[in-house]
């Protein structure tokens, strides 16, 4: 007897295939170093672009009150929200980032950028090399003009959020 199975694209089926035996490591994939690596493991970039939505569907969302003007990103043709939280405790302040997108591929950017940034000092955050990781990954040649310009605006904005907190320290 001859079942009828929905036919599927190798590169799907070997997504579907990748997915379940690694469902833990994709709820798990919140570190940097974990990201890379996934990325790394994965063969082809529709499996990435799916594993970057996965990301952005992880994240806590925003509170409907924190999508506002106050914190959404300029220069993103998506919308993209980003809270920082400053911890002036220590010597040096400490920066925490939570964001949100209404679009896939950009929330699992907002995801990256924050597993880079969040939890950094200022003076670190300003010192990181944003572009030799972002060439590691490949996401430099594979983004849209318009996602590249919106990652470039998170990362100003980031940025721009380090240098407010050390002038305030």
């Amino acid at each position: 007897m001859k079942l009828d199975l929905p036919v599927c694209i190798p590169a799907q089926e070997s997504y579907i295939k990748w997915h379940h035996r690694h469902a833990e490591r994709i709820v798990m994939a919140n570190s940097l170093q974990d990201i890379i690596d996934t990325f790394e493991f994965l063969d082809d970039w529709e499996d990435r672009y799916k594993f970057l939505i996965d990301l952005g569907k992880d994240l806590e969302p925003l509170a409907a009150d924190e999508k506002t003007d106050t914190y959404k990103v300029r220069g993103c043709v998506s919308q993209v929200w980003l809270v920082t939280t400053p911890d002036n405790s220590g010597s040096e302040p400490v920066l925490t980032f939570r964001g949100d997108s209404d679009a896939l591929i950009v929330q699992g950017l907002v995801a990256i950028v924050i597993a880079l940034f969040s939890g950094k000092t200022a003076q670190e955050i300003l010192q990181t090399d944003v572009e030799g990781l972002f060439n590691t990954l490949g996401l430099q040649e594979h983004l849209t003009p318009q996602r590249s310009n919106g990652l470039k605006s998170m990362i100003g904005r980031i940025r721009t959020d380090a240098e407010a907190a050390l002038t305030a320290a």
